[in-house]
Parts: structure tokens; sequence; C-alpha cells
């Protein structure tokens, strides 16, 4: 049953990299391995409908996950958004991402913001098998984290957010033989992020553009198995940027652009030693020690030069996603977009479409996956949110009262 458990670990851990090439595996397929792969997942409706982005798009309830410093930024006094992503939808009818974001606005100088989201994703039941064809248990795996952050501008155009993070991972099972006990894996991490808004002046029409960053999960490693088996968190550096112009009178546009790259050292692969030789084999022993015994911090420096095939692996483990956003008098929104990813670091390629409407208390937004590969199980993924504008909610109430 031990093996049962170490298999559905591995099996979450490589979600994103399903649809790659099996041609390719051998000697070129090497994407980044981490533990707790579902912080990866866009929560959002908004940011996933434009290819996964928002680094640098205008804040809204959902910023804790692209970039928390925008949130100094951001119009209403307070917002909430409840996030819902069925995932796998090809594959399973019981996996899901729930969760729940938010921001108040603290101070006289409306220049800072607290904030935090919970997140919960379930594996949905599992039955195991006890080695000998009979039957195991019925689980019920998932992970969940708990943010909270602090966002303030440092001038008129340009503020910074930190956010501090509790991870839980629960993927394995209690066995009734001793010592084949697997405990859920229990994490910290911090995030640091800046953002950059500005609005020029392009002929006759005021125009914004911002760019942002930010480094998220910067933490310590998980363990599914009591120790002997640490994994690096999804370290990750996103950059954006978004430019938004004026169609016509109540008519905008914005077009964005995000890169990603995952700051964790790439696993060493026995490809890239001559296996056939005792030395060869014992290099990639000690590669492999290495890597297991690496620091998070050590890890981050190291992920920028431990491609075995030099700058040009480093180049494929940049993903980048484009997308538009239109919208009508802040009340009608039509979105798109694009992601990318190199088919020997994961292969996930699609489109997203979505659509939002907004009134003064409530915005509903929807979203679209649509994967280039027939064979993905992220195709026809959909996401849904419902975001409460604090703000809103007190005018209304404020006029029932009179």
């Amino acid at each position: 049953m031990k093996y049962t458990s170490k298999i559905l670990i591995i099996a979450v851990a490589l979600i994103p990299v399903l649809s790659a090439k099996a041609e390719n595996i051998k000697n070129e397929f090497n994407p980044i391995q981490t533990g707790v792969t579902s912080l990866s997942i866009a929560p959002d409706a908004r940011g996933a409908s434009m290819g996964d982005l928002g680094a640098a798009t205008e804040p809204d309830a959902n910023s804790q996950f692209w970039n928390p410093s925008k949130y100094a930024f951001a119009y209403s006094q307070a917002a909430v958004a409840v996030n819902y992503t069925p995932w796998l939808r090809k594959l399973v009818n019981d996996i899901f991402l729930a969760d729940l974001s938010g921001y108040y606005k603290i101070g006289s100088n409306d220049n800072q913001a607290i904030s935090a989201s919970l997140r919960y994703f379930s594996l949905g039941e599992v039955n195991t098998s006890d080695g000998t064809g009979g039957a195991g248990q019925s689980i019920n795996p998932y992970e969940l984290s708990f943010d909270a952050g602090y966002s303030r501008k440092l001038s008129e155009k340009f503020s910074m957010g930190v956010v501090f993070r509790y991870i839980y991972s629960d993927l394995g099972f209690n066995s009734s033989n001793a010592g084949d006990q697997i405990s859920g894996a229990s994490a910290f991490a911090a995030d640091i992020s800046g953002y950059f808004n500005t609005y020029p002046i392009i002929g006759r029409s005021e125009c914004q553009w911002a760019w942002g960053w930010n480094i998220s999960n910067i933490g310590t490693k998980v363990s599914y198995d009591n120790g002997n088996q640490p994994a690096f968190l999804p370290t990750n550096l996103r950059l954006g940027t978004s430019f938004t112009f004026p169609l016509a009178d109540y008519h905008n546009l914005s077009l964005n652009l995000d890169l990603n790259k995952l700051l964790v050292p790439a696993r060493p692969r026995q490809s890239d030693y001559d296996i056939e030789t005792t030395e060869g084999q014992q290099q990639y022993l000690d590669a492999l020690e290495d890597w297991e015994n690496m620091s998070p911090i050590t890890g981050i420096f190291k992920s920028f030069s431990d491609a075995p095939g030099g700058f040009k692996e480093e180049l494929r483990e940049i993903t980048w996603s484009f997308g538009a956003e239109y919208n009508y008098n802040q009340q009608f929104f039509v979105r798109a977009g694009y992601f990318y990813e190199n088919e020997f670091k994961g292969n996930r390629q699609y489109f997203g479409f979505g659509a939002g409407f907004s009134l003064n208390v409530v915005k509903l937004d929807a979203s679209y996956m649509l994967a280039t590969a027939q064979t993905s199980p992220l195709d026809q993924t959909l996401r849904f949110t419902l975001t409460f504008d604090m703000d809103g909610l007190r005018d209304l109430l404020g006029r029932r009262k009179r």
C-alpha cells in the first residue's frame, strides 16, 4: 500500500506534463519537478481567460496569486472573490480547485492594503490496493494553503508587497502495517512583488502602462515520506507588462504579456551521464544526491545555470502568456489569450477565452481553456469567479437606509 501512495504522489507531480511527446522523454524531455504543484494553478477566470497572466493587469480581488503589490493601487476599499475550477475534467469529474481571496485598504492616505487567500485543491476519491489485488482504502487526498499579505505604495507610481504562506499537502494514508505511515507534508513560504503604474499621453488619448513582478513560494521543502523524500516548492519568477488604451468613449482595450520561470533546479538525467561505465554511474548518483540535498535558496540561484543543454535549455524553461481584454464602461468584458510552454519542459500550450459582467456590487467572470493538443487533459477546463465589491455593497445599503 505504501507503493500505491507513492504512485499517487508521482502522478500528481506530473499533472502539468501529461501531454508530452513520448519519443522525446528519454533524451531531451526534462520538466522541472516540484511538490505541491497545485500552487501553480491559476485560480481565477479573468487571468485564465487571457492565457494565465496577471502580473501587471489592473488590480482585482485575485491579485494575491498574480502580484499582491497591485492591491495598493486598487480603486475599491475592499473586495472578496470566490473561485471554482473543475480540474482535469476530461479524465475525472471529482478533482477541483476552490479559492477564496480578498483585500482591504487601510490607512487614511489610500496607499496600503492587507490581503489574504485560502486555496483548497481536492483530488477526489482514490481507491487503493493492498498489492495483492484486494481492495484497500478509499482516501480523499488534498492540498491547501493559507496566506496573508501586506502591500504599500512607495511613490505615486510604484508599490511593493509581501505575502506569508502556510502550505499543507495530504496525499498519503495510514496503513495497518507498523512503519508504513505516510503523513501529510507542511511547508512555509513567502512572496515578494513590485508594481509600477503610470498614465502616458499618446496623441490625444490618456493611456495606462504598467509592469510588475512577483517571486512566489520562496520557502522550505515538503516531504511526503517522513522526511525521506523532500521536494522543492514551485518557486516562480513572474514578469509582466500591460498597456491599456481607449478605443472610444467607454471602450478600452488592454494588451498584456507575462513571462514565467520556475526557480527550481532541474533533476539530473541519466542520459547526461555515461551510465555504461562505473564512473558515469557514480557521477550521476553524486549529482542526484546533491540535487536532493540542495537547499531551496541555493536551488533558486542554481536554477539559472543548471541546464545540461546550456543557455538554449535555460530558455526552454521560460513560459509566456499573451492576452487581451476589452471592456465597455467597466461593466462588460471580453478576453482572450494564449499560453506556451516548451514541449521538452511540459508541453502545455492552450488558448483561453472568457467574458465578465459587472454590477455595482457583484461581478461574474467565466473562462474556457482550449488546448492545442487534442490529447491534453487540460482541454476544456472551465473556471468561474464571483467577486463582491464592498464599496458597491456599502453604497447599496446606504441607499436602502435613506
